[in-house]
């Protein structure tokens, strides 16, 4: 049994390497700051320099990580990559800067994790191509100081704000990923099921879309979910009938609310009348941490209009109560 989900793992992760776009024109949507790069992966080339170092922020699942490995594709450099995470201590980036070849893109994900004693090695790095470092204590320690090769980092994270001031200015280029249309999702969604070589109507990928979040993550496990569906109960063909099905079962309505984005508005509207209450309030009636309800439930609702944050507190909208089916009197008892 071990044998079989260490085999089911690795089928899983192949699956999501392989739904990740490998080419520049594969990559559906961000038009923005695809642009933007691609000025500035062009203009790197022809002056045959390194590309500048680039900061890329937004909830997750937007492609950050897969649009450093597509900069590294096109710049033809080797991509190393950490996370904010494993960089606890200083010797751990020294390590790593030493090691890297000219050329080289160093992808950092989670950066706004980087303990901050060790963000003091990374500003004559990404300034300078300095590496300093002390050798010995008091009064014989020694500073000595090694050149480093020409390099980028890549940066990504969901809480640029966590990010010191100094950090940021040290980015040629700061960039956020913004949720996906629909209609970029649908591509993504039509990508993906070629390339699962699964069958599925337009119908069935206009409601996946519309479940997704406007995230090609969550749209990709979705239609996972339906590709297991249909083959386990149908004829291996999905259709609306199959997306219907899975997204009940996973308890996700149409516009994408999972039964935690429900719990939440529903509690905003009939415990504390709509609103405005404070996050922590929020939190204890939820059991859910501040931080998540901030950072991953409230901008997507933010996004659909059912929820507003104001200097006083949430607010359930108008559309919250039609999404729900709650009469707008109930805010009033």
């Amino acid at each position: 049994m071990p044998q079989k989900k260490e085999k089911k793992q690795e089928d899983d992760h192949g699956v999501e390497f392989a739904l990740r776009p490998s080419e520049w024109e594969d990559y559906v949507g961000q038009e923005n700051v695809k642009t933007n790069t691609r000025l500035i992966i062009d203009a790197a080339k022809k002056r045959g320099e390194v590309c500048d170092h680039l900061l890329f922020y937004g909830q997750a699942g937007l492609g950050k990580t897969t649009l450093a490995y597509l900069i590294g594709r096109e710049m033809g450099a080797n991509v190393r990559s950490t996370t904010g995470p494993a960089l606890e201590k200083a010797g751990d980036v020294a390590a790593i800067l030493s090691n890297l070849e000219p050329y080289d893109i160093l992808f950092i994900d989670e950066v706004h994790r980087i303990n901050k004693l060790v963000e003091e090695i990374l500003y004559p790095a990404l300034e300078s191509r300095k590496l300093h470092f002390i050798v010995g204590k008091g009064a014989s320690a020694r500073t000595f100081s090694l050149d480093l090769p020409p390099f980028t980092v890549i940066a990504a994270t969901t809480k640029v704000n966590l990010l010191s001031s100094p950090l940021r200015s040290r980015f040629g280029a700061t960039f956020k990923l913004d949720y996906y249309r629909h209609a970029d999702i649908e591509k993504i969604l039509a990508r993906s099921a070629g390339i699962l070589k699964t069958s599925i109507t337009d119908g069935a990928i206009k409601l996946l879309a519309g479940a997704s979040r406007f995230t090609p993550r969550t749209a990709n496990r979705l239609l996972k979910r339906a590709r297991d569906y249909a083959d386990v109960y149908g004829d291996g063909i999905i259709n609306e009938g199959v997306v219907d099905k899975i997204l009940n079962l996973l308890e996700i309505d149409h516009l994408g609310l999972e039964r935690t984005d429900r719990e939440l508005l529903n509690a905003l509207i009939c415990k504390f009348r709509g609103g405005p209450v404070g996050l922590k309030a929020m939190s204890a009636t939820l059991s859910e941490e501040m931080g998540t309800i901030e950072d991953v439930y409230e901008p997507f609702l933010m996004s659909l209009g059912l929820l507003e944050r104001t200097s006083l507190g949430r607010i359930a909208t108008k559309a919250a109560y039609e999404h729900l089916k709650i009469p707008i009197k109930e805010k009033l008892v």
